[in-house]
């Protein structure tokens, strides 16, 4: 596991595009497993520019999100996927084929699930994961508890996710209690991981991530028996350790 911890938001943003795009000219295949939320803003915004002054090529890359809000439809203004387009997808050339969001409107999702940890499979896993981190230490939405599911699950977020999410939404009585989520599996199968992590409120999980000890109550801490981990940290996040 390796740690850069940067001065800033930005710093960490534009380091953690820098290593996106280097995978994407070293591999112009790859299948990229991206995230939503706050932090991998300031990144999507810069491989965006990176596309648009330096003809970065996203013609084949194949990408696969974490996870989507169960009950939400790709129109709603906090779906997943109205997220990566507006950040990301409207303004760069992949493919609409190319891209995999978990189906948030899905009649039935158990097999949704199924079908989507399918297609990550078919496409010979993912090369390179970008996470973020839960304030609890969750990654994906994969939540705290006794036992963590390798597969792409529902899953019921904890009072916690909610609470933080609701910044999103009017109120927290709109943040959806259910999401769909990449298991543990594909996840720790990615061939290199990535992730991000900003501010004074991640410090805590970020200690417990890189502490030495493995628990289900911190899922991020499953990431240390992983080969090829990065941490971008600001220097709120990395206080603690």
């Amino acid at each position: 596991m390796k740690i850069h911890v940067v001065n800033h938001y930005q710093d960490m943003s534009v380091k953690a595009a820098e290593l996106v795009a280097e995978q994407v000219k070293d591999k112009n295949d790859s299948v990229l497993g991206l995230a939503t939320g706050s932090t991998p803003e300031g990144m999507y915004s810069r491989l965006v520019k990176m596309h648009q002054e330096e003809d970065l090529d996203f013609s084949a890359i194949r990408t696969f999100n974490l996870d989507e809000y169960l009950g939400l439809g790709p129109d709603h203004p906090q779906s997943y996927h109205f997220y990566m387009h507006q950040h990301l997808f409207h303004h760069i050339n992949i493919l609409q084929k190319n891209i995999n969001i978990p189906d948030g409107k899905a009649i039935d999702a158990e097999t949704a699930c199924r079908d989507y940890e399918e297609s990550i499979v078919n496409e010979g896993g993912i090369d390179f994961q970008v996470l973020g981190i839960g304030g609890n230490g969750h990654i994906g939405f994969n939540e705290p508890d006794t036992s963590l599911s390798a597969v792409t699950h529902v899953v019921e977020l904890t009072e916690k996710t909610v609470k933080d999410n609701s910044r999103f939404f009017d109120s927290e009585e709109e943040v959806p209690r259910k999401a769909l989520t990449m298991g543990m599996g594909p996840i720790l199968k990615a061939k290199k991981i990535l992730l991000l992590a900003s501010g004074e409120g991640k410090s805590e999980a970020i200690r417990a991530t890189v502490s030495g000890k493995i628990t289900t109550q911190v899922p991020a801490t499953f990431l240390q028996l992983h080969p090829k981990v990065i941490l971008i940290l600001d220097k709120e996040a990395a206080k603690l350790i």
